[in-house]
């Protein structure tokens, strides 16, 4: 999807002020339903005698979300907020809409907040979509008379006209997102937060709330945008955070952020990020005529490279054990993306490249070379497998690699080789 909002917006004439600062923020939560509810009492009754409870303190079954967490946001700025499942971001972003409060810290907001954290979770689902725009945005600090004047920019928007007046629980997801998007827009708010929302939809409307999100920025809000899509963050934020097990691991310019997040993925949990991998011989009964014994990328020397670095060769080596003989075997990998949405980034097989592969029986090995390496630099997940036709043969479900660059490649899709030149008439 291309990304229509850039870091080339025009910038707000006062993007100085500090719009949301947050100042060692901490929340922490119990994992034991029963204890969750009787501190929840204990912390009510607490606060009501005006003593201290002593929030900077865990108890039994509690965890810290979040742990000292500062940053600051400016007019117009977008800060990209970065890390794997469980590291607190959804916690964060709800802590600054004020949907809870924190144990620890502070946090001053100046302006109105519009949350895109769950699009069209906060409708009732027996309201009609009228009843629900004048709920969501009165909630949203809208009056009666500034919802009306815009009523119908928002219908529009979220072209659902013909269904305004049916139950929202008529509605597909789609138009569901649509109307949630168009409420939370029109309220032309001065922070907008938004957790991975601009995933749901077709691809229009995708787009056209990229262009309404332009539109806002030029006018000074500012965004706290979460995706777990490394390409929106870095052309959409200048600045962004990293955060792993509710702690600040580095806040800095977008891409140093983006690159010490996917290197830590690669070393964290992934165990077969290295490069290689060899499997234990199966028993001949169990085999199906051909095994895969191991996986590596290799340089042009035959050595295996732990990490593959954008724009250099390389290739591929899938060792095998053949049992028999196979005339047109097929090799196929599909690469998806790790640190993105697993969205699938290559699907090469020999046999769309019309190299129909002979096997004897006994050690082979198989490869497919790369000239150079056209991947940006990421953590990456293969399918490999051999087959003759629609007999598979043997399959690797995942063999996970990391790809590095020495070059300014993070924000491309792709690596393009090319060579400059000056021609002088």
């Amino acid at each position: 999807m291309t990304n229509l909002i850039t870091k080339e917006i025009a910038v707000y004439p006062d993007n100085s002020e500090v719009v949301v600062s947050v100042e060692n923020v901490s929340k922490k939560f119990c994992r034991n339903l029963k204890k969750s509810l009787m501190y929840g009492v204990q912390d009510i009754a607490i606060e009501l005698l005006g003593a201290n409870r002593k929030s900077d303190t865990l108890r039994p079954k509690e965890f810290w979300a979040l742990k000292d967490v500062s940053f600051q946001l400016r007019r117009g700025e977008a800060l990209g907020l970065v890390g794997s499942n469980g590291a607190g971001k959804s916690t964060l972003l709800r802590i600054i809409s004020g949907l809870i409060k924190p144990d620890t810290g502070r946090v001053e907001v100046k302006g109105r907040v519009a949350p895109l954290i769950a699009l069209g979770a906060g409708f009732n689902p027996i309201l009609t979509g009228r009843e629900n725009i004048y709920a969501n945005m009165s909630i949203l600090g809208l009056s009666t008379k500034e919802i009306e004047a815009r009523f119908q920019d928002v219908i529009d928007f979220a072209e659902i006209a013909d269904a305004i007046d049916s139950p929202v629980q008529t509605y597909s997801s789609g138009m569901a997102a649509r109307l949630g998007f168009a409420c939370a827009v029109h309220i032309e708010p001065d922070i907008l937060v938004i957790d991975e929302v601009l995933a749901v939809g077709d691809i229009k409307f995708r787009m056209k709330c990229h262009r309404m999100l332009a539109k806002l920025r030029e006018k000074g809000t500012a965004f706290i945008l979460v995706s777990h899509n490394a390409h929106s963050i870095l052309n959409i934020c200048n600045n962004s955070i990293y955060l792993s097990k509710g702690k600040l691991i580095l806040a800095d310019e977008t891409e140093i952020v983006v690159r010490k997040y996917e290197e830590d993925l690669s070393l964290s949990g992934l165990g077969n990020a290295l490069g290689a991998m060899v499997f234990p011989e199966k028993p001949r009964n169990e085999s199906m005529g051909l095994d895969i014994v191991s996986l590596a990328f290799k340089d042009t020397a035959g050595n295996i490279l732990p990490t593959l670095m954008t724009g250099e060769p390389a290739y591929l080596s899938v060792e095998c054990k053949a049992y028999q003989s196979i005339e047109n075997a097929n090799l196929g990998v599909l690469i998806t993306a790790l640190s993105g949405e697993n969205d699938l980034v290559l699907y090469l097989t020999a046999n769309s490249d019309n190299e129909l592969l002979k096997i004897s029986p006994g050690k082979l090995e198989i490869q497919m070379s790369m000239p150079y390496c056209g991947l940006v630099p990421g953590v990456y997940s293969a399918k490999i497998y051999v087959r003759k036709d629609v007999q598979t043969f043997d399959i690797i479900e995942s063999f996970r690699f990391t790809v590095k660059a020495n070059k300014n490649t993070s924000r491309c899709l792709f690596y393009q080789p090319r060579t400059w030149k000056v021609i002088q008439n």
